[in-house]
């Protein structure tokens, strides 16, 4: 499947991957993925597409009550975790553990929280990171250019704005499929 998953990608798409090319599922075993902008459903594909061709398993999560037969056999075959979110639950926490509970789990979220265009990223994904001590791992979903940019593991520190701004400035000039939702 991954030679169709590069036919489609490269040649019928023309989309590239850049930066962290060399990233494969023996270097980094645990991360956030944080995929910007999300402006699109086109995005999802995008994604399915990069993770063949790169190589690594990809995760996301979705509520418990996704995981019943006869989707829940295919959302966890394809990489999903259920989650509860029933109220009075530390949500951070709970994904967190995902982490500790599997050998090898890459989560792959979008910081805006929504396909609309947002002043601020939601800051969930970054105290997950934080709770499990695995890396965030930056990629663009760039239509203006029709390429992935993948950047090199990045820790968070205690300083959640220098963080932020850091991570902002390797998304600066991206477009979206949706561009005035970039």
């Amino acid at each position: 499947m991954r030679w169709l998953a590069k036919f489609i990608y490269f040649k019928l798409m023309g989309w590239k991957v850049v930066g962290n090319t060399t990233m494969s599922k023996d270097t980094i075993k645990k991360a956030v993925l944080i995929a910007v902008p999300h402006t699109s459903w086109h995005d999802f594909y995008i994604g399915v597409l990069l993770r063949k061709v790169v190589g690594i398993k990809s995760n996301f999560i979705a509520k418990k009550e996704l995981f019943v037969w006869p989707f829940g056999y295919y959302f966890r075959a394809i990489g999903g975790a259920a989650l509860d979110r029933s109220s009075g639950q530390n949500k951070v926490q709970a994904i967190a553990k995902l982490f500790d509970n599997r050998e090898e789990f890459r989560l792959a979220l979008a910081p805006e929280g929504t396909r609309k265009k947002v002043e601020q990223w939601k800051t969930g994904f970054y105290y997950i990171a934080k709770e499990a001590k695995v890396p965030i791992i930056m990629f663009t979903l760039d239509f203006g250019k029709k390429q992935n940019n993948i950047s090199e593991p990045f820790y968070p520190t205690d300083d959640i704005d220098a963080d932020f701004k850091f991570m902002h400035s390797f998304f600066e000039g991206v477009k979206g499929k949706i561009p005035e939702y970039s």
